[in-house]
């Protein structure tokens, strides 16, 4: 399997970086920066991480976009596949997202998997 790389990122904070597959979250997912309690944590943080994953459509989209990924891989190169996963600030669903799609590569099609949070540790985007 050909390294896979993915970085989650904010647009508030710069441009999407180049990718083979984008995802952007700013306007089909809920956000969980509008919930006090959780404006401060990243996805590092459990309740950040469970208020994405019971987002509906999330895990749809995760599984969408491990199958993409694996048509990739599927593909003649051998090249490594960059996936990018974006909202407003990359502190929340992006990387949680990213979380989840690196894990079920990780758990189900082996291979080097190469996850960055680029935004992760940036200030919250006022809003």
């Amino acid at each position: 399997m050909s390294q896979v790389t993915i970085t989650s990122f904010g647009y508030g904070h710069g441009a999407a970086p180049e990718a083979h597959l984008t995802l952007d979250l700013r306007q089909h997912f809920r956000d969980p920066h509008v919930d006090p309690a959780l404006r401060e944590m990243t996805a590092a943080d459990m309740p950040v991480r469970a208020v994405v994953g019971a987002t509906p459509g999330i895990w749809d989209l995760v599984d969408a976009t491990v199958a993409m990924v694996r048509a990739y891989l599927a593909g003649p190169g051998d090249a490594p596949i960059r996936v990018a996963v974006g909202c407003v600030g990359g502190r929340h669903r992006s990387a949680a997202v990213a979380d989840f799609v690196a894990g079920l590569l990780r758990a189900n099609y082996g291979g080097a998997i190469e996850l960055t949070h680029r935004d992760l540790h940036r200030p919250v985007i006022g809003r």
